[in-house]
């Protein structure tokens, strides 16, 4: 699954990982019932709502995208630990390489595990990785009953007026 990413971005959002239909269609973030997209449009990142096709569009917005492991599946859960730690650790190189102002990683119980940060909640984080400040925003994915659409968009927006 290929990075939108790019030198010096205002915010690098990072997934946990493609699920199997983002593998499939190389964009990510492509299962329909996932509220990234939708987010990303009503707290203000893009003009209006992009298509998954549409992703490389974020590089002029001054936004990108990865994932903290690279492996497809079905659910995030399918991930080991030890793949998420690792992952944490590749990320920390891609982020050292581009320089970001922000990481945005999309899903808390993710990062805990991927960088070690048991008591991290959703919001902006004390740490620096690399040099790029760490926001925590909620897993859109629509597995994630417990945050609605007006509320991932209130979160997405924070981090948007924080820059």
């Amino acid at each position: 699954m290929p990075d939108v990413i790019a030198p010096g971005l205002d915010v690098l959002f990072c997934g946990i990982n493609p699920g199997l239909m983002s593998a499939q269609t190389g964009h990510h973030f492509a299962r329909p019932g996932n509220r990234f997209w939708p987010a990303l449009h009503l707290s203000g990142f893009t003009p209006r709502q992009l298509h998954p096709s549409e992703q490389n569009e974020l590089l002029d917005l001054g936004l990108g995208i990865t994932n903290v492991v690279a492996r497809p599946s079905a659910k995030a859960d399918e991930l080991s630990n030890d793949e998420l730690r690792a992952g944490g650790v590749d990320l920390t190189e891609r982020v050292a390489k581009y320089a970001p102002k922000v990481v945005a990683v999309v899903g808390v119980t993710a990062y805990r595990t991927a960088f070690t940060r048991k008591k991290a909640q959703v919001g902006p984080q004390d740490d620096l990785m690399a040099s790029a400040r760490v926001w925590v925003l909620p897993n859109p994915s629509g597995l994630n009953a417990h945050w609605q659409l007006p509320a991932l968009a209130e979160e997405f927006g924070r981090l948007r007026r924080s820059l």
